[in-house]
């Protein structure tokens, strides 16, 4: 009785529970916020990691447009069953480029963290066109309109800057070299030397992702996934056990 007294007392007392109150949030607010001031602190550097490309990241705020984060998360968790279906867990460095991060909440159709490699182009082309065709339990919508969609480079060096001013280390050579690399890559007749000199040559796919001649947001999408996962070789990471 004696406890329920004095929470009385907070409960009758406008002004004390108001102070409280304060005290609750704050404590907590800190508890979220301060961590945020050594971010750069607790992210392991991973050898492998780079920004995305111009047409990756094209393809990537296609990926968010249509709202596939809604379905697919990109977090591995360190859990047995996680790893087994989908590979290693996910590392911290693996989204430090991502403004914003595509980790996710919810899980209609598989995570996606891992699946650069797994699949082919045209499997990614046909499943994007007709899900059922290549999966037929899919509940997932037909986005084969991205075949009909021709892109351009024209606010790519934008795009470019604004990422670079939240974080992302693009130099001044990779945004000035922006709208070759990004057309580069979806032909393999072109000179893309610069492009693997400037975001390396073992993890920079160059080929037309969607067998058309015409670049279309179909080839920047499925670029953007078939990076996924691919910049760290696990064969050889080891933890940072001293963290």
């Amino acid at each position: 009785m004696a406890l329920l007294d004095k929470h009385k007392i907070i409960e009758t007392n406008a002004t004390l529970l108001l102070v409280l109150s304060f005290l609750v949030v704050a404590i907590g607010g800190i508890v979220e916020i301060a961590p945020l001031f050594w971010l750069q602190n607790t992210i392991e550097k991973v050898e492998g990691v780079r920004p995305y490309t111009p047409l990756e990241l094209t393809g990537r705020d296609i990926y968010v447009r249509e709202g596939c984060y809604v379905c697919h998360s990109q977090m591995i968790r360190p859990m047995r069953d996680e790893v087994e279906r989908y590979g290693h867990y996910s590392l911290a460095a693996e989204s430090m480029y991502d403004h914003p991060f595509q980790w996710g909440s919810k899980r209609t159709g598989p995570d996606l963290a891992r699946v650069g490699g797994r699949y082919s182009d045209e499997w990614h082309v046909d499943h994007l066109t007709d899900p059922q065709s290549v999966v037929p339990e899919s509940v997932m919508p037909k986005y084969g309109f991205l075949l009909d969609k021709p892109i351009e480079p024209t606010y790519i060096q934008d795009l470019l800057k604004t990422h670079r001013f939240v974080g992302v280390p693009y130099t001044d050579e990779m945004i000035e070299a922006s709208a070759a690399d990004y057309t580069a890559q979806a032909d393999p007749d072109s000179d893309y030397d610069g492009l693997l000199e400037r975001y390396g040559e073992n993890s920079v796919q160059v080929r037309n992702f969607d067998g058309q001649a015409e670049l279309t947001e179909m080839d920047a999408l499925v670029a953007y996934l078939q990076v996924l996962g691919t910049m760290v070789d696990f064969s050889t990471f080891t933890p940072d056990e001293s963290r």
